[in-house]
């Protein structure tokens, strides 16, 4: 099985009820950016924006917005 990184903004948002463009304001991160994220179309993540998003929510644990989960893998 591979290992896939996911990084749950879509939940965050609805359990927070905000919106995406919201949670870019109070993070100070580019609504752009946490789009891409949210849609996993980014393929390098920015740890100081995994913060920032953290910090806005008041999130401690950071398995609450990032998560390692095994996905069938294409190949077999």
């Amino acid at each position: 099985m591979a290992k896939k990184i996911v990084i749950h903004i879509p939940e965050l948002l609805k359990e927070h009820n905000i919106t995406l463009r919201e949670l870019a304001r109070k993070a100070g991160v580019r609504h752009a950016a946490l789009s891409e994220l949210s849609n996993g179309k980014r393929e390098n993540i920015n740890f100081n924006h995994i913060v920032k998003i953290a910090e806005a929510l008041n999130i401690s644990d950071i398995r609450e917005i990032i998560d390692l989960v095994e996905v069938e893998d294409k190949d077999s």
